[in-house]
């Protein structure tokens, strides 16, 4: 596609609105996700530290 100008191409032929926070969701969603593994990954070392 081509776009004449920055807001054409923020506006997204009029979809902006939705293709933006769609993206915007998904980044949170894997931020979440990785923090959630992060957060499992360590409360498991520390239970295993105590099984030791």
């Amino acid at each position: 596609m081509y776009w004449g100008s920055m807001s054409e191409f923020w506006a997204m032929g009029g979809y902006g609105l939705y293709v933006w926070t769609s993206y915007i969701v998904t980044a949170l969603c894997l931020v979440w996700e990785v923090l959630a593994l992060w957060r499992r990954r360590a409360a498991a070392a520390a239970e295993n530290r105590g099984l030791l």
